[in-house]
């Protein structure tokens, strides 16, 4: 599983006009499931993202987690993310696993999330989504497991 995960001050997703997700402070998680992803590596990568410290302590450094926090948390599926652009000028997505493993595990990966936070929103798998974010710092990071 991939994640792009934002730092933002606020987050939201529309489709066709309708917010269907949004949080205050807390995390933007842009996530792609691959093809090895089981129940376990989602689970997997939920607890990092939610124990990942990257919120800024007293001091002034990065040592405070989403769940220390009590910030929120917006998971947006975004199969993009496994693009192979190594040739060309068009990526492919020949390693992208089918679409019903994909729903499944991302949907699994929202219910784990709630099992851990307070404020959990989400896109809609597949959907033309407009994500709307203020990132903070900007703080963005690539995470895999």
């Amino acid at each position: 599983m991939i994640a792009l995960i934002q730092r933002v001050n606020h987050a939201s997703v529309k489709v066709d006009g309708k917010t269907i997700g949004a949080i205050d402070a807390g995390l933007l998680a842009f996530v792609a499931i691959e093809k090895h992803d089981t129940p376990q590596t989602v689970e997997k990568m939920v607890e990092k993202i939610i124990h990942y410290r990257i919120f800024s302590d007293d001091a002034g450094k990065m040592n405070r987690s989403l769940q220390d926090t009590a910030g929120g948390l917006l998971l947006v599926s975004q199969f993009t993310l496994l693009a192979n652009t190594d040739k060309g000028r068009r990526p492919s997505f020949t390693d992208s696993p089918p679409v019903e493993m994909s729903i499944a595990l991302y949907e699994h990966s929202i219910m784990h999330a709630k099992t851990l936070l307070q404020t959990v929103a989400q896109g809609e798998f597949g959907a033309d989504m407009k994500v709307s974010l203020e990132n903070d710092g900007p703080v963005t990071f690539w995470l895999e497991v």
